[in-house]
């Protein structure tokens, strides 16, 4: 029997700053099945933690920010106007407000928090309940959607990475420094790889796809291939 796209769950893992939402976008695009963005939503509990001041001077009080893990209401929407996905938070789009090097700063050390994956882990597969979807993250392939159709584990170099973010940050008017840039991807890498809960890894069935010095049509010519080699035509 033929897979249908709109049965499809795409998991897409992989180091900070990798292109992963991209590639996520343009595949969940290509197939119109729904596009999730696992790290948006560390994002904004990470903004709601710095906003509610749960976080001073790096040191975060768990114990307050689980207390109110309730009080945080967070959807993806698609805006058509301006052809984005953008994260909401709460009734207001935080789009922007997540995307900062603060918060990046603080985000790998939220996303520890067992109570916060949980809560997360939970929110990310009601998101895709009887539809197809793309989701990229951290852990989308080994723990979220472990049984899923397609797993990517999609790296690149950090220097590559830390241009790119250093870039897109530029491109949208904000304050960036490539060397503050580069540091916390590191910084990121590790405190991702290391973590006791869900650690970010490979998924033992994940194909890898090292994108540094591949073009987004260079890497959507590669996932076709891999889709067809997989399932054939879909329905």
């Amino acid at each position: 029997m033929k897979k249908s796209k709109q049965d499809l769950v795409i998991a897409i893992d992989g180091h900070s700053s990798g292109g992963k939402s991209t590639y996520a976008k343009t595949i969940a695009k290509e197939l119109g099945i729904t596009y999730v963005d696992s790290g948006a939503m560390y994002r904004a509990v990470t903004l709601f933690a710095m906003e509610n001041n749960l976080i001073r001077e790096s040191i975060i009080d768990e114990k307050e920010l689980v207390r109110q893990l309730d009080r945080i209401s967070i959807e993806i929407v698609f805006n058509p106007e301006g052809a984005r996905y953008e994260t909401w938070m709460n009734g207001k789009n935080i789009e922007d407000d997540i995307r900062t090097v603060a918060v990046s700063s603080h985000v790998s050390h939220v996303s520890k928090i067992r109570e916060v994956r949980e809560t997360l882990v939970d929110l990310q597969r009601e998101m895709a309940r009887d539809k197809g979807v793309v989701m990229d993250g951290r852990d989308i392939g080994t723990v979220v959607f472990p049984d899923a159709d397609i797993k990517i584990y999609l790296t690149a170099k950090p220097e590559i990475r830390a241009q790119r973010r250093y870039d897109e940050l530029k491109e949208k008017g904000m304050e960036a420094s490539y060397n503050e840039i580069h540091e916390n991807i590191m910084d990121r890498d590790h405190q991702d790889s290391t973590r006791d809960i869900s650690p970010l890894k490979k998924a033992e069935d994940a194909v890898e796809l090292d994108n540094s010095s591949m073009t987004p049509e260079e890497q959507m010519v590669w996932f076709k291939d891999l889709m067809e080699k997989k399932f054939g035509e879909l329905k």
